[in-house]
């Protein structure tokens, strides 16, 4: 039975564009040549700039340039492979670049707002890593400019193509789940000493540096939460004042989530998971960054049948997803997915449970 529940789900999958680029529709399967599109990077300070590489392994795009202006972080990233063979530029010079339609934005966290801003200003489209900032009334400046110039902001959120979340997705859609009533999740690991440092920078610490990854999909699922309840703790033994054990419940009119990230968390890569619970069964992802699902029904739906059932799934490769669904919002060819006001509740709800201001 398992092998049969892989095989629906196969092929959904191949229906799917954004996890299979290649398709196109075509009855001769052979896609026509697009013109890429150009874009190029402000900042590699941030954990996650080296997705860089994926656009430059994309066929969509042409990275034309590359901003760094902290000499000692330019020379680290010089001799990297995302950036080698790049012309780096100033933040100036890329923005006025003759066809740049796209940036990413991945400064160090205190400066991703800041090059944000110039970059939706200029009348580019972003996608802006994570967390968005600290600056509440700044990012809804922000959002709210890119709303006015119908411009895309996608937030660099690294489960919104996971196709443990997909397959959600459609048996939401398929009501095989019924209504929820109960989503929790976990995404912890240990950091070093260096680190922690870094992350003490923010009141919410290790919560406010992983929670918003699956916060965007808890509030992708119930939405803008009622009630959000924080609950920051300092447990290791290091007097490093870092929050390094989270946890945000939220609350909704007929159900709760829980949200949870530490960073003592041994082997905690292996626990990242996202339940959700319905009325008519339960679906749950673990891990999260290498998925597999098991699936509960209250009842048979086709060849899903109880008491329970395993879903092995293909290997998913970060941001490969994020790219080819900005290609063809970019193109007109979709809209997005996730819309300007679910990046103002993520970012909201993600700030209440940190203890952050808002105003």
């Amino acid at each position: 039975m398992p092998d049969l529940v892989r095989r629906d789900f196969l092929k959904w999958l191949a229906a799917l564009p954004l996890l299979n680029p290649a398709r196109t529709g075509l009855a001769d399967d052979k896609p026509a040549p697009k013109r890429p599109i150009r874009i190029g990077q402000i900042g590699v300070g941030h954990p996650h700039a080296s997705k860089l590489s994926v656009y430059r392994n994309s066929p969509d795009y042409e990275v034309v340039g590359i901003v760094e202006p902290d000499d000692a972080l330019r020379r680290r990233a010089q001799n990297q492979k995302p950036y080698d063979g790049l012309p780096w530029v100033t933040q100036e010079e890329l923005l006025n670049m003759p066809g740049v339609e796209a940036v990413l934005i991945e400064t160090r966290v205190r400066d991703l707002l800041a090059s944000a801003e110039a970059a939706i200003a200029a009348g580019k489209h972003i996608h802006l890593d994570k967390p968005a900032g600290a600056d509440f009334p700044r990012f809804r400046r922000i959002v709210e400019e890119a709303r006015r110039q119908s411009l895309l902001i996608q937030l660099g959120y690294m489960y919104r193509y996971n196709p443990g979340i997909l397959l959600l997705n459609e048996i939401r859609k398929a009501g095989w789940i019924g209504d929820l009533f109960e989503v929790h999740t976990v995404m912890s690991k240990v950091v070093g000493a260096n680190e922690r440092k870094e992350l003490a920078e923010f009141p919410g610490g290790i919560l406010f540096e992983l929670g918003g990854h699956i916060t965007d999909l808890v509030v992708g699922q119930l939405g803008r939460p009622d009630k959000v309840t924080g609950f920051l703790r300092h447990s290791a033994a290091l007097d490093d004042g870092l929050i390094d054990n989270g946890l945000m419940v939220l609350e909704y009119p007929r159900a709760t989530a829980s949200v949870k990230s530490s960073a003592v968390e041994v082997s905690g890569g292996d626990r990242r998971h996202f339940v959700a619970c319905g009325t008519g069964g339960t679906l749950q992802v673990q891990p999260l960054d290498n998925p597999s699902v098991r699936l509960t029904f209250a009842e048979p739906h086709g060849e899903y049948r109880g008491p329970y059932q395993d879903v092995r799934l293909p290997k998913y490769p970060r941001y490969v997803g994020d790219a080819a669904d900005m290609a063809k919002i970019l193109r007109g060819e979709k809209a997005s997915d996730f819309s300007y006001d679910h990046d103002l509740a993520v970012q909201e709800t993600l700030l209440r449970a940190c203890g952050m201001p808002l105003t």
